[in-house]
Order: structure tokens, then C-alpha cells, then sequence
């Protein structure tokens, strides 16, 4: 039985890896569908603490296993797809192995929602294609961008490119936004900012170079397609956390967070077990947010099991 198992290798579960064994717990990281997590998807990272020049995104996680790796973490390849908190023991269940622990650091993280059209994925990363204004939008230095939604995420996304972008074309499927009142009013008053009401994007066009030159957009009332140039796309549709597997053991939002204890950052109603990054955080959604409730996690679950 382990000491502790950690789910996920992006910078929440890993973070935790480097302080659970550095407390000679000897963590069992099980790495999930992504390894590495979203951040191995971004080209540069400009605004992770230590790196004044940015760091490529698959390097720094890269590195940051390295250092959980150096201190004695362990890694297997898996996917959890059952869990069984009710006892003192907790199981873990994968297609093809059962695991059990003492205390279990659940660092899933979520997916961003993306608009599943032509283009998207060949452009994601680094192309053109993005779901991070705060990660990506220095990139787009005076460029026009297309920011897709219509809720405080988008108009937030928006509004944080203005600060870069030459123009910022928010573009949404209906005619009016469903961000707060206040959102909603900084955005059409903004004059960077213009609206496409009433239409979608139907395809990411590449250009030569394989990045993004523009998108190809329809009004969803008139039926009429029209190309927009633009250098960037902001998707701000969401995200979905990878938390399916926990539902029924563990307390989780309407749009499937994981909820923690009132007085707690990463506690869960389970004692032993704890939660970090962004799957429970649809708030600020950061690598460095992230690294940071995985810290205090790891703490927790040193703490909890030296007092059992």
C-alpha cells in the first residue's frame, strides 16, 4: 500500500510529487491521459516565476519532473477510472490495476472546451489557436485577435487583450452576452473591442508559415459566411474538469469541480484525501496557482498522515 498516490503530472501534481518526497513519503504518480498536463501544449511561457527569458511549456514541466523524479517520486503510466473512499484504505481503479493508498492528492486538471472545427487543433499551441489570454496574449502585440463567447470568461479574455492587440473582434453565437452587467458594459464600451453578434467560426484558416491567418465565420440567422483576418484565437467557452470518474465519492460543483472544505483550499470532505489546481480551481486556472495549491496540499497530507 502506498503512502500516497497523486493523480496527475501537471504543475499542481508534480509540485505535490516535489514535497511529498522530499518528506520521504515516496509518491506514486499516476500520470493520466495528459502527461505533463496543458502546459505542454503552450510554445513559451513568459510569466512563470524564475524564467526572465520564458521557458517552453513542455520543457518547464519537463524539468519540474525531473526535480520530483530527483527527490524519489515514482510514475506509471495509467488512467483512473473508479475510486472507493468509504474506508480507511483508499482504492484506486484503473482498466487494469487496482491501487491502494493512505492518502490520495487528486491534480486532474480539466480540458478547456474547444469549438471542434477545421483547423482548431492543427493551430493549437502556439499557431494561432489558444484558450489562455493571461499565458498567450503578449504573444499578439499589436495584432488582431477573435475572441469566441459571450460570458465573464470571454469579456475577461477580451478585455486583457486589449492591453496588446491592436483590435479584439469578440465574436458570439447570440445577440447579447450573458457575462455580469458590469462585464458585459467595460466590453462594449471598450474601443478595441467590436462585436460579431450571431454567429460561429467554421473553420481556423492557416496561412503559409502553418499559422493562423484568420478564421471563417457564419451569422447563425442569416446563414451568410465571411472570412475574418485575424492572428490569434482566444477560445473562452469553458472548461471541463476531469473529475467524471469521482462522481458520487467526492462533492463537485455543477459544472463538475471538485469542492473542497469551507475552510480549505485542497481538504475534501474525505480525510486523507485532498484536491489541487485545476480541477477545483475555475477561478484563476494558472500554472503558478496551480504549483501552489499543490504545496499545500502535499503539507496537508504529510501533516495528516504523521498525526495517523
Amino acid at each position: 500500500m502506498e503512502n500516497v498516490i497523486i493523480l496527475g503530472t501537471g504543475c499542481a501534481g508534480l509540485t505535490a510529487a516535489i514535497y511529498t518526497a522530499r518528506a520521504n513519503l515516496e509518491p506514486l504518480v499516476i500520470e493520466g491521459g495528459q502527461p505533463g498536463g496543458q502546459l505542454t501544449t503552450t510554445s513559451e511561457v513568459e510569466n512563470f516565476p524564475g524564467f526572465p527569458q520564458g521557458v517552453d511549456g513542455f520543457m518547464l514541466m519537463q524539468q519540474v519532473r525531473e526535480q520530483a523524479t530527483r527527490f524519489g517520486t515514482r510514475y506509471t503510466n495509467d488512467l483512473i477510472e473508479s475510486v472507493n473512499f468509504s474506508g480507511d484504505v483508499k482504492v484506486l481503479k484503473s482498466s487494469s490495476q487496482t491501487y491502494e493508498a493512505k492518502s490520495v492528492i487528486i491534480a486532474t486538471g480539466a480540458s478547456p472546451r474547444l469549438l471542434g472545427v477545421p483547423g482548431e487543433q492543427e493551430m493549437f499551441g502556439g499557431k494561432g489557436v489558444t484558450t489562455c489570454a493571461t499565458c498567450d496574449g503578449a504573444f499578439y502585440r499589436d495584432m488582431d485577435v477573435v475572441v469566441v463567447g459571450g460570458g465573464d470568461s470571454a469579456c475577461e479574455e477580451a478585455l486583457f487583450l486589449t492591453r496588446f492587440c491592436s483590435k479584439v473582434t469578440l465574436i458570439h453565437r447570440r445577440d447579447e452576452l450573458r457575462a455580469s452587467k458590469i462585464m458585459a458594459e467595460r466590453t462594449l464600451e471598450h474601443e478595441k473591442i467590436e462585436l460579431l453578434w450571431d454567429s460561429a467560426i467554421e473553420s481556423v484558416l492557416a496561412g503559409d508559415d502553418g499559422k493562423c491567418r484568420g478564421v471563417q465565420t457564419k451569422n447563425l440567422k442569416t446563414g451568410q459566411t465571411s472570412e475574418l483576418t485575424c492572428k490569434g484565437v482566444f477560445i473562452a467557452i469553458g472548461h471541463i474538469p476531469n473529475t467524471g470518474f469521482l462522481e458520487g465519492h467526492l462533492p463537485l460543483d455543477d459544472l463538475g469541480y471538485i469542492i473542497p472544505e469551507s475552510n480549505s483550499m485542497v481538504r475534501t470532505r474525505i480525510p486523507g484525501v485532498y484536491t489541487a489546481g485545476d480541477c477545483a480551481d475555475h477561478v484563476y486556472r494558472q500554472a503558478i496557482t496551480a504549483a501552489g495549491m499543490g504545496c499545500q496540499a502535499a503539507i496537508e497530507t504529510e501533516r495528516w498522515l504523521a498525526e495517523h
